[in-house]
């Protein structure tokens, strides 16, 4: 029997200093409730830097500057500082997926990541 999921998609812009820790509790709201992920389940976070062109259309990088296993178990997103350290300023496209364990893939959280100035 084939069962629908009805994840709900969420939108989020995130400000960092580069070099910065982040830690962000995410989580995955299937049918209107939240879903608790089971072994088996991968979350992964990816951020690609994102560009304009000189057509002004939107473009990204092919392959994304970060990817991150998020723990099934505490949902918890942890950025440390040699994640972003080596980039860029600006602006950075990102999204969580989930792949359930029966091979079903969603991709619940897109957003941007806005890299700012260190001082120190």
């Amino acid at each position: 029997m084939f069962k629908v999921k009805k994840i709900k998609k969420q939108y989020y812009a995130i400000t960092l200093t580069r070099g910065d820790t982040l830690r962000l509790k995410v989580g995955v709201i299937v049918d209107d409730a939240e879903y608790t992920p089971q072994l088996g389940d991968t979350i992964r976070f990816a951020a690609k830097h994102n560009v304009f062109n000189k057509t002004k259309t939107d473009y990204m990088d092919e392959t994304p500057v970060i990817k991150k296993d998020i723990p099934y178990d505490t949902l918890l997103l942890q950025l440390d500082p040699e994640d972003t350290k080596h980039l860029g300023f600006g602006n950075y496209a990102f999204d969580v997926q989930i792949t359930f364990m029966d091979g079903t893939v969603d991709t619940f959280i897109e957003g941007e990541l806005h890299l700012t100035k260190e001082v120190d």
